[in-house]
């Protein structure tokens, strides 16, 4: 999977959720359970998650403002195309996650113990 580099282009997320998600794709192998290779806790992992939703919640509401806001001949197509693409990559960001997620769901749920 390409990572995108979100950052270059300004889609409004954060840097360190996109180094959080680069580091998530590259698959690194820790035996820590409390922290992840780069010393993060599991809480902040998930805080970063809920916070990067909310970010994609906020980024897909500006979208429908400026449709409705081009709709009514108040804003220009440029302003529109710009908050379509911000949510469209924080949509498909948020799944890419979301699918790593699920994907070491489904790994710890296949161990032995």
């Amino acid at each position: 999977m390409a990572i995108i580099p979100v950052n270059a282009i300004n889609n409004g997320l954060s840097t360190s959720s996109v180094d959080w998600l680069t580091n998530i794709t590259k698959g690194s192998n820790s035996n820590a359970v409390n922290k992840t290779s780069d010393g993060q806790s599991f809480q902040s992992i998930l805080d970063s998650i809920v916070k990067n939703i909310n970010e994609t919640n906020e980024l897909t509401n500006k979208a429908e403002e400026e449709e409705i806001k081009y709709a009514m001949g108040e804003d220009n197509t440029l302003e529109l195309m710009v908050a379509q693409n911000k949510a469209n990559i924080s949509l498909s960001y948020t799944v890419a996650v979301r699918d790593k997620i699920m994907e070491a769901y489904k790994e710890i749920m296949n161990m032995q113990f």
